[in-house]
């Protein structure tokens, strides 16, 4: 079965419910869980640029890392975390590669037609593009 979850996180209820689950399949399966949380330039303006300038990212992955272990206790254990910048669907996908992936496991957060329409949708870029399977919480 799957030995290499994939889970795109972003701190909302999904991406929580998400990570959740990637770590249920990891524990059944002796397998491992990569968790990308992106940053993307267009939503987060001058903030992501400092983000970007200054060398927080340690600082920021530890804070992420405590907070998996908040929702997970054995996250340490099990959870490989990558900070990234760019698209997320585009971080995503070239993770599988990267990596060895072999199973992606993605929230997905209703949005108006306006909003998929300005941002897109990152579970259904995802869908239509990962060559491994992907199971999308909602």
């Amino acid at each position: 079965m799957f030995k290499y979850s994939l889970v795109g996180y972003d701190g909302s209820d999904t991406s929580k419910r998400a990570f959740d689950l990637a770590m249920s399949v990891a524990r059944a399966f002796h397998g491992r869980v990569r968790v990308v949380s992106v940053l993307q330039v267009t939503e987060a303006g001058a903030d992501a640029c400092a983000l970007m300038m200054a060398d927080s990212g340690t600082a920021r992955a530890r804070e992420l890392l405590d907070e998996l272990k908040t929702l997970q206790p054995d996250a340490g254990a099990l959870v490989d975390l990558e900070l990234a910048h760019g698209s997320p669907g585009d971080v995503l996908i070239g993770q599988l590669e990267q990596h060895g992936c072999d199973h992606i496991v993605i929230g997905h957060t209703e949005r108006g037609a306006l909003a998929r329409w300005l941002l897109g949708s990152v579970s259904g870029d995802v869908l239509a593009r990962a060559h491994v399977p992907v199971t999308v919480v909602r």
